[in-house]
């Protein structure tokens, strides 16, 4: 048997196993904004969070969709879009750093960590709920 057509990192995951990871890796970074990680997971991360944000850039519906259905939860997708690509606006493209830190102990592998290349600290999202709330009380009175 050979290897044609086998490219990328398999993990020892399955295909669906190995979407549910990446997806779950993109959503960590977007909501804590850092994450430490084995080397061949942060490489394999960086890229797809990357389309991710080239997507929000673009503020549009159908864009906000494809980001919401690439990461795990719709709250990350909107501090995607909305807290974070605007302070991004800057660059074309590295948006994001892979430096390495150290060797875990338990098997010796090589662990990176993964951060925006951009200060992004005190990104908070506007919440819409309690706006639309307050108008109504207001209209009500």
């Amino acid at each position: 048997m050979h290897s044609h057509g086998n490219k990328g990192r398999k993990f020892g995951r399955e295909r669906d196993q190995r979407k549910a990871l990446i997806k779950g890796l993109a959503t960590s970074i977007v909501t804590y904004g850092q994450i430490e990680t084995t080397l061949q997971k942060a490489k394999e991360v960086v890229p797809y969070l990357e389309d991710l944000i080239t997507k929000a850039k673009k503020q549009d519906l159908h864009n906000r969709r494809m980001v919401i259905a690439g990461l795990s939860t719709v709250e990350a997708a909107h501090k995607l879009v909305d807290g974070i690509t605007p302070k991004l606006s800057g660059r074309n493209s590295g948006h994001l750093r892979i430096k390495q830190t150290r060797l875990r102990v338990g098997d010796n592998t090589q662990m990176a960590k993964v951060s925006f290349v951009d200060d992004i600290t005190e990104v908070e999202i506007e919440e819409k709920p309690k706006e639309v709330a307050k108008a109504t009380q207001k209209a009500g009175k």
